[in-house]
């Protein structure tokens, strides 16, 4: 597919080279295809409610602030992720963690396009004392503690186990309305359902190795 040719390598491994690069294509092609399907999407459900979050503020009072406050001036798309960080939980989620680690590094980018915010439904100091120690300063991040956020948009199931999910809202014509959700985190496909991935460096690196992802690594919190 090109002349391009690395030190030493052999004719099977160049073989077998393109015949993997016209696969990269195809999946390519079939990312950008479902993208672009995505972003057809009509708008969905209006916002059950206008959700009141809190967080902390700079002077480490904790403010309170709704859903539709989120969006700021010329951006009309919010993206919710939810952390699994529960008030019983003895310990925040370490994938999520991991998550949130690049989403921290990489929101002074993403803000200038979109809103973006991390809920959890820990009280917010504890959110706090957790984004200060792991050293999160730029994402921003809510306490769902005393809303039905995370039961209303499938971030817990019924029993209020936290769920790690993301939504989509989009401002229209003076209304907030549900645009997308991360469903295949609840489409019954075998093994470990990949919803965020795309969201997700870590795995996608592991992709490109011999190695590959591992069957039974996982992100910790500490190492």
């Amino acid at each position: 597919m090109h002349d391009k040719r690395f030190p030493n390598e052999s004719e099977s491994y160049r073989s077998a080279r393109d015949e993997l690069l016209r696969a990269e294509v195809e999946l390519r092609a079939h990312v950008e295809k479902v993208a672009a399907q995505r972003r057809r999407l009509p708008v969905g459900g209006r916002l059950k409610e206008d959700y009141l979050f809190e967080r902390m503020g700079p002077g480490g009072n904790v403010e309170q602030v709704r859903l539709s406050e989120l969006f700021a001036p010329g951006k009309d798309s919010l993206v919710i992720y939810s952390f699994m960080y529960g008030p019983t939980a003895r310990a925040a989620c370490p994938s999520c963690t991991s998550l949130i680690d690049g989403f921290d590094a990489t929101a002074p980018h993403m803000l200038q396009r979109v809103n973006m915010v991390v809920v959890a439904k820990s009280p917010v100091a504890r959110i706090t004392e957790f984004a200060r120690d792991r050293g999160w300063s730029r994402i921003p991040l809510l306490s769902s503690h005393q809303n039905t956020y995370n039961a209303d948009y499938w971030a817990e199931d019924e029993a209020e186990n936290q769920m790690p999910m993301v939504n989509v809202f989009a401002r229209r014509d003076g209304g907030i309305y549900h645009f997308w959700g991360s469903e295949l985190l609840y489409a019954g496909l075998e093994g470990h359902p990949r919803h965020v991935d795309l969201l997700w460096p870590l795995w996608n690196i592991f992709d490109l190795t011999p190695e590959g992802r591992g069957a039974d690594w996982y992100p910790k919190l500490s190492y």
